[in-house]
């Protein structure tokens, strides 16, 4: 067996180049880091042939000759391709041989089998753990909004697949987390998480895998991109009992944070909404989240709803405030502006036309109510005072 073994590694080469086209196509220094791979494979086993007792069994007997990086190179399929390979010319070549040696030949091959499966588990394991801890820092610093130059880096290596806009959703955590379910459901929605488990809050932050369809391809029936809301709807049975709570979009996982200091605000109030769904929007707390101190649904509220209107028409705010003020009835509030109250119900689908928010509607009432009180307010903060 010593004398041959020369002969062995050369046919084993040959083997390779003629029947696995992936070894063919690599490069030559990877080739080369294959091969001494086989070669060892036949050298421990004449060692071990020659002396059952002598050699233990351990992996690196074989696979200690390749390079690290061999192992993100070549798949465990590819691995087990090669080792056929090479049990299959050693086979041929002893096929005159005793039954004892034919015997070595399978038993050793066997546990060769298992050295590479136990090296790729191992493998696997240590970049799961790796890229879990990476995880959780990335999602840390989407929360806290603390970005560094490494950030994108490390989303990179996490293999995230979102394109365009993102949202973040917060729950509680399950008492039984299942991760993978977790993620084999974004990616059925064409969407891709990163996950985030702080105590007992559950925080994904969502983004579609693929870009949002164009209206002329939603047109010719391209299939529709669903909703954040729609895909946190989806997601709702992988958290725990309690509130969940969806961030606005934001354009990229650069802004981020925005989305996810909106929904960790919101979900740290929704117990004041008494029947808030689930999920929930977090511009749908607005008022509460206010209420709490939220600099950032003040902010919204004055933006989005009361300078609007503002810059609108006065009028049109005047009887917002009116309306609301005297219990949303239209007769009373007809009654103070001396006008129609079919005049009233065209100043208020024009406020819903404006804003985006419908003053008729209890929720949406309370919400715009907050945004009147809280754009008053910063107004009196903003006129210069007397001396």
């Amino acid at each position: 067996m010593r004398t041959i073994s020369g002969e062995l590694s050369t046919a084993t080469l040959k083997r390779l180049e003629d029947t696995l086209p992936w070894y063919g196509d690599m490069p030559p220094g990877r080739r080369s880091a294959v091969g001494l791979v086989a070669q060892a494979g036949i050298t421990s086993f004449i060692s071990w042939f020659d002396d059952p007792k002598s050699t233990p069994w351990i992996a690196a007997d074989v696979f200690g000759a390749a390079p690290r990086e061999l192992l993100r190179s070549v798949s465990l399929q590819q691995t087990l391709q090669l080792i056929r390979v090479v049990v299959e010319v050693v086979e041929e070549r002893v096929k005159n041989g005793s039954e004892p040696l034919r015997e070595a030949i399978l038993l050793y091959s066997r546990e060769i089998a298992f050295a590479a499966a136990d090296v790729y588990a191992r493998a696997a394991e240590a970049r799961g753990l790796w890229d879990a801890r990476l995880e959780a820092l990335v999602v840390d610093s989407i929360l806290s909004g603390e970005y560094d130059d490494e950030l994108p880096s490390r989303i990179a290596a996490l293999g995230w697949h979102g394109h365009g806009e993102v949202a973040v959703l917060v729950g509680t955590t399950p008492k039984m987390l299942d991760v993978d379910q977790l993620r084999r459901s974004a990616r059925h929605m064409s969407a891709d998480v990163l996950i985030g488990v702080q105590g007992n809050r559950l925080v994904l932050v969502i983004g579609r895998s693929h870009p949002t369809p164009s209206g002329d391809e939603e047109a010719t029936g391209t299939a529709r991109a669903l909703s954040f809301m729609e895909i946190a709807g989806q997601l709702e049975p992988s958290f725990g009992p309690g509130y969940l709570v969806l961030g606005h979009e934001v354009p990229n996982l650069v802004d981020a944070s925005k989305s996810a200091k909106a929904a960790l605000a919101g979900f740290a109030v929704a117990r004041s909404w008494r029947h808030a769904p689930r999920p929930v929007q977090a511009d749908d707390l607005l008022p509460e989240r206010a209420f709490a101190g939220d600099p950032l649904a003040r902010a919204t509220l004055i933006h989005r709803i009361y300078r609007p209107l503002q810059a609108h028409s006065t009028e049109l705010l005047a009887t917002l405030w009116c309306y609301l003020d005297n219990g949303r009835s239209l007769e009373a509030t007809a009654r103070e502006l001396f006008v129609h109250p079919n005049t009233v119900r065209y100043r208020l689908k024009r406020v819903s036309e404006v804003i985006g928010w419908d003053a008729t509607g209890a929720r949406e009432a309370l919400i715009l109510q907050a945004a009147l009180i809280i754009g008053s307010i910063s107004d009196h903060d903003g006129l210069p005072r007397k001396r």
